[in-house]
């Protein structure tokens, strides 16, 4: 890919407008008994995150308790192989496995402004519950999270480790009980506890302002990926940026700084299950129309009469029939690529990773290295994955994926 293109801060407009709409995406669609609440985090939540001490202490906290900078690491092997310099953006390395933590402390930080004093959260692969979980044992807030019963079962580490942090795990067993079905169920609490209860939306999704939120909350990854690239390779910008989505607070922080710059080429990466057109998919963009879900207009997988078809992934954290609106504008207005890779060709990245490179990734990650050989990739370009999370919590799947392919 070309270097020579002048950034381009006018074509494109990628941040939200005052009622939080990315293009014909976002705005707040929520019911009236949540109107109140939502409206305050409208009104406040730049003013509060802009704060000098709130920076300082959101700052603080990302250094000293999570760890940041996470590392940029050349991959060798899987330059050679690509024929690229594939650089990784280890969020894996973050205190609790994955980049949830970022968006968690900035959240908790602005919920005891906001004097809440109960954290409701919801989760699939149940990385965003930890991360809740574990900011509200610093804090000493009451954590419930939501969970699907099948995510439960799937994410058993997870599990425990939120439980271990004190927080109470209730499991969501309506519909699919996956992840749509246990935001359905924190909303719900939302709505009967909404005075002194703060929901911590773990995805870049939600009634504006969470989708804004979040992704200033994650924005700190493309923050480090500026100067860490510069002192790597003497330009602060990759030619291609990969990020798995389903929600898709990780794209978001991996893309922010880079959103307006036409000489950085976003790659989605979506979950095609079993294939797209298998009927067993969460290729939400590929396959979606308009709709609202969860408080947004979004890009949504539904029926002609707007019933939502129930998606599929062998990763609980991308097994969503939505995405976020930023990446719904993206998409549609083709300034993000997307690609979707099926559960085999995650598992095969997964697999290549780890017996390459020594690292294990989470499920959700590999999705976004399955779709590397998909890229028109030359020797002289740079190309930074965003490495999501950790595959601790996916060992039990993996585990078993390989018993059946080599038929044990």
């Amino acid at each position: 890919m070309s270097n020579t293109n002048a950034v381009n801060t006018t074509i494109y407009k990628y941040h939200p407008d005052q009622d939080g709409f990315y293009g014909p995406f976002g705005g707040a669609y929520i019911p009236e008994m949540l109107h109140a609440n939502v409206a305050e985090l409208q009104e406040v939540y730049l003013s509060i995150i802009q704060e000098p001490g709130f920076k300082q202490e959101f700052d603080e906290l990302l250094r000293d308790y999570v760890g940041r900078p996470s590392p940029l690491y050349l991959a060798k092997k899987l330059s050679a192989k690509y024929n690229a310099n594939i650089y990784l953006k280890r969020e894996d390395l973050n205190h609790t496995g994955a980049h949830k933590i970022n968006n968690t402390i900035g959240q908790i930080l602005l919920a005891k402004r906001l004097k809440k004093k109960r954290i409701i959260a919801e989760t699939g692969a149940g990385q965003h519950g930890v991360a809740t979980a574990t900011v509200c044992a610093l804090m000493g807030l009451e954590c419930f999270v939501y969970m699907g019963a099948v995510d439960i079962e799937r994410q058993a580490p997870n599990v425990a480790r939120m439980k271990m942090l004190g927080a109470t795990v209730i499991p969501a067993v309506s519909g699919s009980k996956t992840l749509k079905d246990a935001t359905n169920e924190a909303i719900r609490d939302w709505i009967n506890n909404a005075e002194n209860t703060h929901y911590i939306i773990g995805s870049a999704i939600g009634p504006h302002p969470y989708p804004d939120m979040v992704t200033r909350f994650q924005s700190v990854i493309s923050e480090e990926i500026k100067w860490q690239l510069q002192q790597k390779t003497g330009k602060d910008h990759p030619d291609y940026l990969v990020a798995c989505v389903g929600g898709g607070s990780n794209a978001a922080g991996a893309f922010y700084h880079y959103l307006h710059d036409d000489r950085v080429q976003l790659i989605l990466a979506e979950a095609a299950g079993l294939g797209i057109d298998s009927g067993e998919s969460a290729a939400t963009s590929i396959l979606g129309t308009e709709g609202i879900i969860h408080g947004c207009m979004t890009l949504l997988m539904q029926t002609d009469d707007g019933q939502i078809v129930e998606p599929y992934s062998l990763s609980a954290g991308l097994d969503y029939p939505g995405i976020g609106p930023m990446h719904a504008h993206l998409i549609t207005s083709k300034r993000a690529k997307v690609h979707a890779a099926t559960d085999d060709e995650a598992m095969q990245a997964v697999i290549e990773l780890s017996k390459e490179e020594g690292i294990i990734p989470a499920l959700e990650t590999a999705h976004a290295l399955a779709i590397l050989d998909r890229l028109d990739l030359s020797k002289e370009d740079n190309v930074v994955v965003c490495l999501s999370g950790r595959g601790d919590k996916d060992l039990n799947t993996f585990i078993t994926y390989l018993e059946e392919r080599n038929g044990k």
